[in-house]
């Protein structure tokens, strides 16, 4: 089932998410969700806060022919980080704002997958990137986070008028 991506400023954005005691049925149906909403918005990464839900619980797919796919974590942490690169990211809950980013060039994450086992996940490039960003998500971060007052006012502002236009535009 598609979900509804909540977007900034919703303060339920910059909560921290709880973490799970057990993978129930429950959990892989969200992580079904989540696949298929982030699928949907055409993202490579979905933390369950932007759906509206509390949970410590991610999905990552980057793509490409040597990547691991579709990757449904819940729990993920990170163990070790080395390197950095510098990614325009951008983000599907504060859309139309690409933000450079300076992230860990490669990590080790570790993470319970969606049968509740245990995994770890050696990633680098845009796989690190695409779970640091999900692991802030989590932890209540956004990338509009690292942009000055100014910016992150005229984005505002940019959204609200789009906002209003649209609702303008519906005819009845």
């Amino acid at each position: 089932m598609i979900r509804k991506i909540i977007t900034y400023p919703n303060p339920l954005l910059n909560s921290v998410s709880k973490p799970l005691e057990t993978v129930d049925d429950s959990v892989r149906t969200l992580l079904a969700d989540m696949a298929e909403t982030m699928y949907v918005a055409d993202g490579v990464g979905l933390a369950a806060p932007q759906i509206g839900v509390g949970l410590r619980v991610i999905v990552v797919d980057v793509g490409g022919e040597s990547g691991p796919g579709l990757l449904k974590m819940v729990n993920p942490e990170i163990l070790s980080r080395d390197g950095e690169i510098e990614w325009e990211e951008g983000c599907l809950s504060v859309p139309d704002l690409r933000v450079m980013m300076k992230r860990s060039k490669r990590i080790r994450a570790k993470y319970l997958d969606e049968n509740g086992a245990i995994k770890e996940l050696d990633a680098e490039d845009l796989l690190a990137v695409a779970i640091q960003h999900e692991i802030d998500h989590l932890d209540g971060k956004l990338i509009i986070d690292n942009v000055g007052r100014i910016r992150r006012d005229l984005y505002l502002r940019k959204r609200k008028r789009a906002e209003e236009h649209a609702r303008e535009s519906i005819v009845l």
